[in-house]
């Protein structure tokens, strides 16, 4: 898949920028969005920078978190959210300093409800308020991690439309290859994922896409590139290595549609991903099908590159979740979210790596984004942009 290296790469593996390990073990969940890392390390980019790395499938984000900080892993295709969460010692964990090197897409996840809702024709965001609010179903929603995306991606598109996500349904954590299972069984309603789970759930008949993440925020960071801080400050030269390595696969991956369908055919392997290609080409080139009868070509796809904002580590998105763990009680009090944000997101890093590779890197370390409920994130004021929501766990806590 990829053609043979520069002279100006292989000057790093040379001299006092050679990479002080050679060899990193690198974990990854069976998702769509994991393709960079496996593009990485199966089809040569890795090599050019004196690189070879070790792919580690996990069966949940709990068991990667726990491998990441015993250091069985060296890093791992993360949600933004753990990395923060473990940042700050929530969810059980004690907190560990963290790095966030560069993201890893943008957009692609979704939200889906089973069939026996769509028989009921609770089809709508309407209709599903109604049937919450009015009825008094009492519905049990999934998604894959307590601090991870995907939680707060379904309690923010719960509450935009008026459902309150600690009241009003209860929510369980599964991990998200087995989403489609617990659909099936009947042990939930409706789940919040990655692909290729949303679109399995369509195929397979169990369910349907009522919402993608890309409505609830276009182009908004979603996974991540994750390790300890511990290891950027032991193995510097690895790290800025490896996250170049980690551009040139994430550029390659989107440079042609043969690209896309090639990179879509090896994850669907059963080593990685393991599902039907069916699931996860369309929806890698944007093609969408509900399972309502409507089909779009989405304009915000699952991104891998973007020209390089997919990849970049924005200051104002990593202070995003800590606004949304402040606004549902996760965080019992206002921290220095900018502060925090400078120790986690290795900005000087990413601007060395990206450089050296050729990918543009925004001069910028914060941006501006609207979000579905009209509501602008920019970065400025985080406390108060936390405790602006009508809905929220902070009224209750005074």
């Amino acid at each position: 898949m990829i053609d043979s290296t520069s002279p100006d790469s292989l000057a790093w593996v040379a001299g006092s920028d050679a990479p002080e390990r050679t060899e990193l073990n690198l974990g990854f969940m069976a998702l769509s969005d994991s393709a960079s890392l496996i593009v990485a390390a199966t089809q040569g980019f890795a090599q050019p920078y004196g690189l070879t790395l070790n792919l580690r499938r996990q069966s949940s984000w709990a068991s990667l978190r726990d491998r990441l900080l015993s250091g069985e892993l060296d890093a791992a295709q993360s949600l933004y959210g753990m990395i923060y969460g473990i940042q700050l010692g929530l969810g059980g964990t004690p907190a560990t300093d963290m790095a966030v090197l560069m993201g890893l897409c943008q957009n692609g996840q979704s939200i889906n409800l089973s069939a026996p809702l769509l028989r009921d024709g609770v089809t709508s965001v309407e209709a599903l308020r109604h049937h919450v609010i009015h009825n008094g179903a009492r519905l049990t929603l999934a998604h894959t991690f307590p601090t991870g995306t995907h939680a707060l991606w379904l309690n923010y598109w719960l509450a935009a439309h008026g459902i309150h996500p600690l009241h009003d349904v209860r929510t369980l954590v599964v991990p998200p290859a087995q989403m489609v299972e617990h659909l099936k069984a009947g042990r939930i309603d409706g789940f919040c994922a990655g692909g290729p789970w949303g679109a399995l759930a369509v195929d397979e008949g169990m369910g349907f896409t009522l919402a993608t993440s890309q409505q609830i925020w276009p182009d908004h960071p979603e996974k991540v590139l994750g390790t300890t801080r511990g290891f950027v400050e032991q193995y510097p030269n690895t790290a800025r290595a490896l996250v170049m390595a980690m551009l040139d696969a994430s550029r390659f991956i989107e440079a042609s549609e043969d690209n896309l369908r090639s990179t879509a055919q090896l994850i669907s392997g059963h080593e990685y991903v393991d599902a039907p290609l069916s699931c996860i080409e369309p929806r890698l080139f944007g093609r969408y099908q509900d399972g309502l009868g409507h089909a779009w070509q989405d304009a915000h796809p699952l991104r891998f590159f973007n020209h390089g904002l997919a990849n970049m580590p924005w200051l104002s998105d990593g202070m995003w979740f800590m606004t949304q763990f402040r606004r549902w009680g996760l965080l019992r009090d206002d921290i220095d979210y900018l502060g925090v944000a400078r120790q986690v997101q290795q900005l000087a890093l990413y601007r060395q790596a990206a450089e050296a590779v050729g990918v543009a890197a925004p001069e910028a370390d914060l941006r501006s984004s609207a979000l579905i409920d009209g509501r602008i994130w920019d970065g400025s004021d985080p406390a108060g942009y936390a405790r602006g929501f009508e809905l929220n766990a902070l009224v209750e806590r005074g």
